[in-house]
Parts: structure tokens; C-alpha cells; sequence
């Protein structure tokens, strides 16, 4: 019955993170989860993946995902291994890509 519904689950080891959620241009209600000091100005995929990888944190691109709040927008998403909480590796990953950035 299960192989019916046909739809990969997501890994209950990974968190989501979607680039609104460190785009710094972004709002709160927009989706941002972490402070407009610590967030960085649109933030990409290969950015957030190149960071994820930098950390260790096993991080899993998925190109063809749209975050629920701008469904329109289809920006992508990077799975990351869960090593702590979700909003300090979302800061984390913004302060490498600053790093990056120069």
C-alpha cells in the first residue's frame, strides 16, 4: 500500500534549509529564522551547499523544491544533518558563506 502514495519522505535525520530562511532581504514572516546582522544578501544553493559541506554537515541539494510561503518561486532547497538546532545551523551556514564571500 505504501509503494501507492509514491513520495520520497524526508530523511528524519536532515533539517530543511531553504534559502529565504537566511536572506537577509527577506522578512521574518517572510520566512528569515535568523537576525538580520547574522543573515547574508541572497543567499544560492551552490553557496549554501559549498557552506553545509564546509561544516560536515552531509548536505543533500534538491534543485526542484519551492518553500511553502513563496510556492511561485521554485529557489531550492540543501538537507542538512541535524548537529544542533536548526536556527544556529542556519547561522552557521550564513556566516561561511560571508566567509566565502570575502
Amino acid at each position: 500500500m505504501n509503494d501507492i502514495i509514491g513520495v520520497m519522505l524526508r530523511d528524519k535525520d536532515k533539517f530543511v534549509i531553504w534559502p529565504a530562511y537566511i536572506d537577509k532581504g527577506n522578512s521574518r514572516s517572510g520566512g528569515r529564522i535568523i537576525s538580520k546582522k547574522r543573515s547574508v544578501t541572497s543567499p544560492d544553493l551552490k553557496e549554501i551547499n559549498s557552506a553545509a559541506e564546509e561544516l560536515g554537515l552531509n548536505p543533500v541539494l534538491e534543485k526542484d523544491k519551492a518553500y511553502p510561503k513563496s510556492w511561485w518561486d521554485v529557489s531550492g532547497r540543501v538537507l542538512v544533518d541535524k548537529k544542533g538546532l536548526k536556527s544556529g545551523i542556519a547561522r552557521d551556514i550564513a556566516r561561511k558563506i560571508g566567509e566565502m564571500r570575502g
